[in-house]
């Protein structure tokens, strides 16, 4: 691997963390565009470029994940029962659809993607949040719940959390531990998610050196290794700098990824 990609991979860790630790927000929304991009110019294969970017980003929130949940752990904030209950749905879910998007050709999930990336980018422009209108479901109900938020969390490599927030919060539970258990769903997405693009893509040909399946090994090093130095940084600027707009200004940012990916993939 030369020099630029290394270094490439270090700068997309760094904006990756920082802005988790800004925001709050997972970097699937930047990683996937920009490893879709990178990937494409390193001469990866057409038909395996955002397979490859999705499996990719989704092995190098681990290590976010993990940090974030050990944070929001010590501050009391993860309703475990919660967490036990609809991680088996999260699992399942997240690990069949990394099957369902390596049958699905490479053009479509970069549709679907980029418009799950609108739609973020519109809930964080018009801070949108759902009313408390009903309580927390019972087993059953929080397991379609976790089927449903796995399933699209691994199909646009995202740590759960624009889905499982509002989701908590519709249920009556506060911000604060929606946000922190949010958190902890994020570690088994992002774990299955990565096993899955792995398991899936092991007999895929064309793909770059040191891949395990659709996880490009030192992508996930090189940003893992610095993401989770920056993260921390971003999390204290959060009460210095302005956080509402530099949501707006971040929302703006994804839709321009999600653009530049589908040209990528639409023209080469």
């Amino acid at each position: 691997m030369g020099v630029e990609w290394i270094l490439a991979y270090l700068a997309l860790g760094a904006v990756v963390g920082f802005m988790a630790g800004l925001l709050g927000i997972g970097g699937g929304g930047i990683m996937v565009p920009v490893l879709t991009g990178l990937f494409a110019a390193q001469g990866v294969a057409p038909s395996h470029l955002v397979h490859l970017a999705l499996g990719t980003s989704m092995a190098a929130i681990v290590m976010t994940a993990v940090s974030s949940l050990r944070t929001h752990h010590q501050h009391q904030a993860v309703l475990w029962p919660v967490v036990w209950r609809i991680a088996p749905a999260i699992l399942i879910g997240t690990f069949a659809a990394t099957w369902l998007a390596t049958k699905v050709p490479t053009r479509v999930l970069a549709i679907f993607f980029s418009c799950f990336m609108a739609y973020v980018a519109v809930q964080m422009v018009l801070n949108i949040k759902p009313k408390p209108n009903r309580q927390l479901p019972g087993t059953p109900g929080l397991s379609l719940a976790g089927l449903v938020i796995g399933g699209i969390s691994a199909l646009v490599a995202i740590g759960g959390g624009s889905l499982t927030v509002p989701f908590l919060t519709w249920c009556n539970v506060r911000i604060q531990q929606a946000i922190g258990t949010s958190a902890a769903v994020g570690l088994p997405i992002a774990l299955a998610g990565a096993l899955g693009y792995m398991v899936n893509g092991w007999s895929t040909t064309g793909l770059p050196a040191f891949s395990m399946g659709y996880v490009s090994l030192p992508a996930v090093v090189l940003i893992s290794m610095v993401s989770f130095f920056t993260a921390p940084v971003g999390a204290r600027l959060a009460h210095r700098l302005p956080v509402v707009t530099l949501k707006k200004c971040f929302a703006g940012l994804l839709l321009l990824l999600s653009l530049k990916m589908l040209q990528t993939v639409f023209t080469g």
